[in-house]
């Protein structure tokens, strides 16, 4: 019965990597329109510091910081960072957590720029990305750029995902060339000819070097600059033939104009998607990229690859680790407490309080409103082991005793009534020597 309780506890439980901690800084990620300038950023980015000013002026901050251009080589002009550092614990009333909260509307409340405040992650974890990342793999970009459309419809119904976006916004230029191929053969003229010609022209292509005094020089075959300002100045170029003659390149062409993200990003070497998100407070990790999962078994094909990035993909990971790490605790408690015990019968009555002991801890979990994260999982496994120390304190007493010739019932009895201050002390002085760390 303690088991199955435990299994609905760990279900019913939100989950984690790890929980945020106050580590004094709200950062604050934005960006402007795709192509805008350095003093369009830095125009918006003061607006938002004048906003920010508020909590150095009520001593809950002494200083807000910015950086235009991000922190990647080259900069890029339409993104900043906006730190917001916080005054010592003991110098504010309120914690990190409730003043990112409070800066949500205050970004949102300037136009023309998009951000989120940002809690630094735990455990040193580094990047400033929010902390879902979930990567839809595909088979090219356009059937990606479907399945992200209706992927992002059905994910917007949950309020509870905050500034959501993604990495492939289609805002660069760009223009196809399309080959006539049935009408280039006829006229005797090749791909890689097409593909000189507009490589030649539109770009550059060096045909020979030149020596003067010592010096080599390479010599440039390019078209004039008033000859190419515009993609359809590729008209006005001629091909030719396999005849010798030449033709209008629009004859055997045809242009067309699209948009195309900046970069093009793959994920196991699959053309991929990522799907950004912030929380909002109370929701956990868990629980959003369940329902991330859940949707996408909703609105996409099956041959839609799923992975994840960042913070998402680390509590993946952890999460499936647990039940292995469990297993292992357990097996080692068993071979250990077989060895001491020189028996395979006495660990099993021992272990048989884990499901106690790990239902406790996952009940004081819940009542407690919180997670089941990286660190929570560390003191389930060494409840395990405080666990097993507690049933090796009983159980080599009542073997002692029944050693005397009690009866298997008296010496349980006896050995539990007498084993008991100990355990009691063992215990507490290990909850109370954990309570600084948990505190600080």
């Amino acid at each position: 019965a303690m088991s199955l309780f435990a299994v609905v506890l760990f279900n019913a439980l939100p989950k984690e990597f790890a929980p945020t901690e106050d580590r004094g800084v709200v950062i604050i990620p934005t960006t402007g329109p795709e192509g805008a300038s350095f003093p369009y950023t830095m125009e918006h980015v003061t607006k938002l510091e004048s906003l920010l000013q508020r909590y150095v002026d009520n001593g809950e901050a002494y200083a807000v910081m910015s950086t235009v251009g991000g922190f990647q080589r080259p900069a890029i002009s339409n993104v900043a960072n906006i730190f917001v550092r916080l005054a010592p614990w003991a110098q504010r009333d309120r914690k990190q957590q409730a003043i990112a909260a409070e800066i949500f509307p205050l970004v949102a409340s300037i136009p023309g720029i998009r951000g989120f405040a940002l809690n630094p992650p735990s455990l040193g974890q580094r990047g400033f990305q929010p902390p879902v990342q979930f990567v839809i793999g595909g088979p090219d970009y356009d059937t990606l750029i479907a399945w992200r459309d209706v992927f992002l419809e059905k994910a917007r119904t949950n309020t509870r995902l905050l500034n959501l976006d993604h990495n492939f916004k289609e805002t660069k230029p760009e223009v196809r060339v399309d080959i006539d191929r049935r009408k280039a053969a006829d006229l005797g003229i090749s791909i890689a000819a097409v593909g000189r010609t507009i490589e030649t022209m539109m770009g550059s292509r060096e045909v020979t070097t030149y020596v003067v005094g010592g010096q080599e020089y390479k010599v440039l075959l390019q078209a004039p600059e008033s000859a190419r300002l515009s993609p359809y100045d590729l008209q006005n170029v001629f091909v030719r033939t396999g005849t010798g003659g030449l033709v209008p390149l629009s004859n055997v062409v045809a242009l067309s104009e699209r948009a195309r993200a900046q970069t093009l990003s793959r994920q196991d070497r699959v053309r991929a998607v990522t799907i950004q998100a912030s929380l909002a407070p109370g929701y956990s990790l868990g629980e959003a990229l369940d329902f991330l999962d859940q949707t996408a078994k909703e609105v996409l094909p099956q041959e839609a690859r799923i992975s994840y990035l960042g913070q998402s993909l680390e509590f993946r990971e952890s999460s499936g680790a647990l039940y292995v790490t469990f297993a292992l605790a357990l097996l080692v408690v068993f071979l250990v407490l077989a060895a001491q015990f020189e028996s395979f019968i006495h660990p099993f009555v021992i272990l048989l309080s884990t499901p106690l002991a790990v239902t406790g801890g996952l009940l004081a979990l819940w009542v407690t409103g919180q997670t089941l994260n990286v660190f929570s999982q560390i003191g389930m496994v060494l409840l395990i082991g405080l666990m097993a120390k507690n049933g090796i304190l009983v159980v080599e007493f009542a073997n002692q005793l029944r050693d005397r010739g009690m009866s298997v019932r008296d010496a349980v009895l006896e050995a539990s009534v007498v084993r008991l201050r100990p355990i009691l002390m063992t215990s507490i002085a290990t909850v109370l020597g954990a309570v600084p760390l948990a505190m600080a």
